[in-house]
């Protein structure tokens, strides 16, 4: 994009998220690392931050569905790729002679993947996720041997390698959560049935942001970060991006569209539930919850404009809402930033959250695609 936007747009910092590999690299120096850039790269672009993390050293990137991989070797992304959100029916034969790696947890899904690389005539690079106890996704420990023994002799007949074994934490944000060691050592259990069988897996991985922060004995081959590789922190009490050696790589930005003087008593926005006490000076945001502005944050969104924060002055509306400058002048066309880096002053995706009663995951992954980004570092 050779023109800055002059509605809205999100700045992405492309330098930010290679520091930001770099910096996680040096938590787990052991373990490689897999970005996570499912859900276009939690809002920031799947594909340019793909290349980024891959220039800072991930050696591995991962994806919910299979069609978010595929769409980065389509781009031209080479390397591995894992996508691991699979349903019967799904993209089998794409997928394997896209040489992806495709996460397999339960029988159904492994004879797919068996008549996938019989139709494409290769073998499929695949991964057994064990359900350690998140409860979502995973094979359960009771149903592990089966799956183990079907995979095995799959393997012996040339259909599918088994690359990876792998599982994911439920409250690795929660520092001390006694599921934490269970977890780990269901996961240890269950990497030994499967080695045990004859399983000689490329990698191994249970780590996701906060553990790849906090738990070095969760690294084991590989770590797969996801939110802390754009600068945001997996949860507050770990601590904020600084305090963890993160920078935000998104800033998002606004011009004022129409800023106005009003008298006191004056309603603002749908039902009113803001009214000015005093003669005040208003400004107009031209973003709402069509872009990801969350409506829950009505009242309390904060807003750098003018070198102070303000803040969310009645209802989020869909394409705009207003915030109250107490009388201060501002032009129209002056900045806005709704958040970026707490470091430079300005609000950030955890305030955001807090307002909104959220996490920061939703609120940088919320932002829509009529957004612009734009990107810097590039």
């Amino acid at each position: 994009m050779n023109e800055t936007p002059t509605r809205v747009y999100a700045e992405i910092d492309l330098d930010a998220v290679r520091e930001n590999v770099r910096a996680l690299r040096e938590r787990a120096p052991r373990a490689e690392l897999m970005a996570v850039v499912k859900a276009d790269a939690y809002g920031h672009g799947a594909l340019a931050c793909a290349k980024a993390a891959q220039d800072a050293g991930a050696t591995w990137l991962g994806t919910a569905t299979p069609d978010e991989a595929l769409a980065l070797r389509a781009a031209g992304i080479e390397g591995r790729i894992l996508c691991w959100l699979w349903t019967p029916g799904g993209p089998w034969q794409e997928a394997v002679e896209a040489d992806l790696d495709v996460s397999v947890s339960g029988l159904w899904a492994l004879d797919e993947v068996r008549k996938a690389a019989g139709a494409a005539g290769r073998t499929a690079r695949i991964q057994l996720k064990a359900d350690t106890g998140l409860g979502r996704n995973g094979c359960q420990p009771a149903d592990w041997e089966a799956l183990v023994a079907a995979a095995v002799a799959a393997q012996a007949e040339g259909t599918v390698r088994v690359t990876g074994l792998w599982s994911h934490f439920a409250c690795a944000d929660e520092p001390g959560h006694p599921s934490i060691q269970l977890q780990l050592a269901a996961f240890r259990d269950m990497l030994a049935h499967a080695e045990k069988e004859g399983i000689e897996p490329e990698v191994r991985h249970m780590a996701n942001s906060p553990a790849t922060l906090t738990l070095p004995e969760s690294h084991f081959d590989l770590v797969r970060p996801g939110l802390a590789l754009y600068g945001v922190s997996p949860a507050p009490e770990l601590g904020t991006p600084a305090e963890l050696g993160l920078r935000p790589a998104m800033t998002l930005k606004a011009s004022l569209a129409l800023v106005k003087t009003v008298p006191a008593g004056h309603g603002v926005s749908y039902g009113h539930h803001y009214v000015t006490d005093a003669e005040t000076t208003l400004a107009l945001i031209p973003a709402g919850y069509a872009d990801g502005i969350p409506r829950h944050a009505s009242g309390r969104g904060p807003v750098l404009v003018g070198g102070k924060i303000r803040h969310v002055a009645g209802r989020v509306a869909m394409d705009q809402f207003v915030v109250d400058l107490d009388g201060d002048h501002a032009r129209v066309g002056d900045e806005a930033v709704i958040f970026g880096d707490a470091e430079r002053g300005e609000p950030t995706a955890e305030d955001w959250a807090r307002a909104a009663d959220t996490i920061a995951y939703e609120i940088v992954t919320r932002i829509g695609g009529r957004v612009p980004r734009v990107y810097l570092g590039g």
